[in-house]
């Protein structure tokens, strides 16, 4: 059975920092794409960056761009992504998801339950 388990979110004041991870079983982890979404109240899901299988590829939408770093442990079957200077704009809720390279929810298959972010000014 897959599992994909979201950790460290919380609450946070803008400019701050949180490290968010993903813990992946019961699938093979190296050979899948990982990305990390978010959703905000009233908002359609949104791909904020991905991984390639190998961790050598690298995506980001442009709003985290500098700000956001995502990586992978293919040893650990783990996925992180450290969020430096954080904005309100930020809050949402961040998921992690198994499946093709990309930002497009499309193209992923597994899915976590979620890890609240929320960024106060």
């Amino acid at each position: 059975q897959v599992q994909l388990v979201e950790s460290g979110g919380g609450s946070e004041q803008a400019g701050g920092s949180l490290r968010l991870s993903c813990a992946a079983a019961g699938y093979t982890f190296s050979e899948y794409s990982m990305a990390w979404f978010r959703q905000a109240p009233g908002r359609e899901r949104e791909g904020v960056a991905c991984i390639s299988s190998g961790g050598s590829i690298r995506r980001y939408v442009d709003s985290v761009l500098g700000r956001f770093t995502i990586s992978r442990d293919n040893a650990k079957n783990t996925l992180d992504l450290q969020m430096n200077s954080l904005k309100p704009e930020d809050t949402a809720m961040y998921y992690c998801a198994a499946g093709r390279f990309g930002l497009d929810r499309n193209q992923y298959e597994y899915w976590g339950q979620g890890t609240q972010v929320t960024v106060s000014s």
